[in-house]
């Protein structure tokens, strides 16, 4: 990338990805290149493919859900063309690392809401903690469980009680008990895990 690129785009992303610095943009933005060269995707012209995505959320963040993992990727990937652009990495980043509460919600619903209709769906709290939680012996024991976590679930969040959590009910549970966040499985980095990649991205690669 040249310089004037990257200057224009440092300056650009300074707007939108309000969470970062110019210092910290121009990290990201070198950070982005360097994956994207050492990939042999055919997407690694113009950015990040699926894999390309979810091999740095498990080896940087500790993802392991192919399920939250994909939808971590759609959530990104704004413009749904399949590939993670400059831009969608850093201002996914904004929030993904240092979001405000509102935006963190926004997020994790986008990321819950499998089939982008605007609502949980019992099925879809079903499919994801069925993939969260650590498999019981009995496959038919467990199955009967997490339905008993949904119904549990349900009962705590779905506050205009039609059976599905609308952005509104999610937003309100999550507000009162900030826990809830992440309900139906881990689509956030922990502490440790943003610690880590912030000190190695912002100090380490603070040349110039």
């Amino acid at each position: 990338m040249s310089k004037k690129r990257l200057q224009q785009l440092t300056e650009s992303l300074r707007r939108s990805a309000k969470h970062f610095n110019k210092t910290e943009v121009g990290c990201l933005i070198r950070l982005f290149d360097a994956l994207v060269s050492a990939s042999y995707s055919r997407f690694a012209a113009v950015g990040f493919d699926r894999n390309m995505f979810r091999d740095t959320l498990h080896s940087t963040f500790g993802m392991t859900d192919d399920v939250v993992m994909d939808r971590v990727f759609r959530t990104f990937d704004k413009n749904n063309d399949n590939c993670i652009s400059v831009v969608e990495w850093v201002e996914g980043l904004s929030v993904f690392l240092r979001g405000t509460l509102e935006e963190r919600i926004k997020y994790c619903f986008e990321v819950y809401d499998l089939n982008g209709d605007g609502y949980i769906s019992r099925e879809e709290m079903f499919q994801m903690l069925k993939n969260s939680l650590i498999k019981p012996p009995s496959e038919d024991d467990g199955d009967e469980g997490i339905k008993d976590l949904v119904d549990i679930v349900l009962k705590k969040m779905d506050l205009d009680h039609d059976g599905k959590l609308s952005f509104a009910d999610f937003e309100e549970s999550v507000k009162n008990e900030n826990l809830l966040l992440e309900a139906f499985g881990p689509c956030l980095p922990d502490l440790k895990s943003s610690t880590a990649f912030e000190k190695k991205t912002f100090r380490e690669k603070h040349e110039p």
